[in-house]
C-alpha cells in the first residue's frame, strides 16, 4: 500500500506556538504519522507521511484551528516509509533567513499558478531566480534561471545586495521547492524596492503535478527532503541516492568515481572529509553489517 507523503506550510501570527507542540505530536503519533513539523511564532512547516487516514486525521486537526482552515498540503505518494520517527520542533524561524523585520504574512510577492509559470519565466524581462541551496540547484532548476550558489538561505540576502538592482531588474520571479523559501524571499525583495516580484505558487512540487511534462520548461530532477531524494514530473521517485557522509545527492555517473564509496564518501565531499569522520562513517557501516 503507497504512503501518502504531505508537505505543508503556512505564514501566520502564531503566538501561542509552544502550547501546540504536544497536542500536534500527540496526534500525529495516534495516527502512525512520521516526518518533521516546525513551529514557530511565524508559522508551521513541515512534511509527514502515513497512510490516508492518518494524514486526514493530522490535517483536520490542524485545520481545527481557525487560523488553519485554509492550510493547503501537497501530496505525493511512497511505496516505503520516508520517514522513520515524528518530530514537532519549536524554531525561531520556520524557514531560516535571519531577518526578524521580514514578515510573509504582511507582504509577499505576486503568486503565479503552475499553469501560467512559462509564461512568465519566458519573458526576457523577467529575471527568474532558484532560491535553493547550490546541491539542490546541481539536480535540476528550470530554463533561464539563475543560481545564487548559496550553502544556506541565510545567504540569499548578501546575494541579492550584490547581483539584483531594483532599477536594472524590473522584474524578478523566484521559485523553490514547495514555495516557502520564496514567501520570504519575495517579502524580503519588496521591502527592497523591488516593485514587481513574481513566485511559484505552490513550488516546484506544484509545477511537476500539475505541468505536463511535454509542455515543462523543469530540466532534470526536483531534491526533496526524505528518503525519495528525488523526485520527477508527476512526483515519481527520481534516480538519485544520497551521500551518506555529506548529504549531497549523488548519481550514478558519482557512484562510478573512485571518490566514492557506499556509506562513506562521495566526489563532492572526498577531498575534504577528515580521516577521524571517515573512521566514524567506517564504523557505522560495519555495526549495519555492510
Amino acid at each position: 500500500m503507497s504512503l501518502i507523503v504531505a508537505t505543508l506550510y503556512k505564514f501566520v501570527k502564531l503566538p501561542d506556538y509552544a502550547e501546540k507542540q504536544q497536542p500536534l505530536l500527540s496526534i500525529c503519533e495516534a495516527q502512525e504519522i512520521k516526518g518533521t513539523i516546525l513551529l514557530a511564532e511565524e508559522g508551521i512547516n513541515g512534511t509527514i507521511a502515513g497512510c490516508r487516514q492518518g494524514i486526514d486525521g493530522v490535517i483536520n486537526f490542524l485545520r481545527s484551528d481557525s487560523r488553519f482552515t485554509d492550510l493547503e498540503c501537497k501530496e505525493s505518494t511512497a511505496e516505503s516509509p520516508p520517514f522513520q520517527r515524528i518530530k514537532v520542533k519549536l524554531k525561531k524561524e520556520i524557514v531560516t533567513l535571519g531577518l526578524a523585520e521580514v514578515n510573509p504574512s504582511e507582504q509577499v510577492g505576486t503568486y503565479v499558478n503552475p499553469e501560467d509559470w512559462n509564461e512568465i519565466i519566458s519573458d526576457p524581462e523577467v529575471t527568474v531566480i532558484d532560491t535553493r541551496n547550490d546541491y539542490e540547484v546541481s539536480i535540476g532548476t528550470f530554463q533561464r534561471a539563475e543560481n545564487p550558489q548559496t550553502e544556506s538561505f541565510r545567504e540569499f540576502p548578501e546575494y541579492a545586495s550584490k547581483n539584483l538592482d531594483p532599477n536594472k531588474n524590473k522584474k524578478v520571479a523566484m521559485f523553490c521547492t514547495g514555495g516557502i523559501r520564496c514567501e520570504k524571499a519575495t517579502s524580503y525583495l519588496i521591502s527592497q524596492g523591488f516593485q514587481e516580484v513574481y513566485h511559484l505558487k505552490g513550488g516546484i512540487l506544484k509545477y511537476l503535478e500539475k505541468v505536463p511534462e511535454e509542455e515543462s520548461l523543469w530540466k532534470g530532477e526536483c531534491f526533496v527532503f526524505d528518503e525519495r531524494i528525488a523526485v520527477v514530473h508527476g512526483l515519481e521517485p527520481g534516480s538519485y541516492d544520497m551521500c551518506s557522509s555529506c548529504g549531497h545527492p549523488i548519481s550514478d555517473t558519482d557512484k562510478e568515481s573512485s571518490k566514492y564509496e557506499s556509506g562513506i564518501s562521495c566526489p563532492h565531499c572526498f577531498d575534504n572529509i577528515t580521516e577521524e569522520k571517515k573512521a566514524k562513517m567506517q564504523e557505522k557501516k560495519r555495526q549495519r553489517g555492510e
